[in-house]
């Protein structure tokens, strides 16, 4: 998939989760690709994580409580960022033994979408919005 389209407090058009109430704090959720356990298995991508969005070079599981945001050229989505998404033992069959361990504390945030927008495979630009106060 080259772009995802996002909406507000939805998700990302066409995914499993998409507009489901009880999902609707954890719609997208976005990971580190340094993070990808690829010394379990060399060939691991975004799809055997179960991760939305891949990022480079940002260490996306540090900003737990701010508010981000995502541009890859058709102007700025931001995101809040909710809380970490913890791995499940199911990725040990995806990925290989070790892979649920591998990711703890690093296998990413889930977030909410606040505003829509596309999303396209490619650069982007990430700025940080600023924490948000809890209600």
């Amino acid at each position: 998939m080259q772009q995802i389209h996002v909406r507000s407090h939805l998700g990302i058009v066409g995914d499993r989760y998409f507009a489901q109430p009880a999902h609707r704090d954890a719609a997208v959720t976005i990971m580190a690709e340094e993070n990808l356990p690829t010394s379990i298995d060399p060939a691991v991508d975004l799809r055997q994580t179960r991760r939305n969005i891949l990022l480079r070079g940002i260490d996306i599981d540090a900003y737990v409580g701010w508010t981000v945001e995502l541009d890859t050229g058709d102007g700025p989505i931001a995101f809040a960022v909710n809380r970490a998404a913890r791995p499940c033992a199911w990725m040990d069959t995806l990925i290989g033994p070790g892979a649920q361990r591998a990711l703890r504390g690093k296998g990413g945030v889930r977030c909410t979408p606040l505003s829509d927008g596309v999303l396209r495979v490619g650069r982007a630009s990430f700025h940080l919005v600023g924490p948000r106060e809890w209600r």
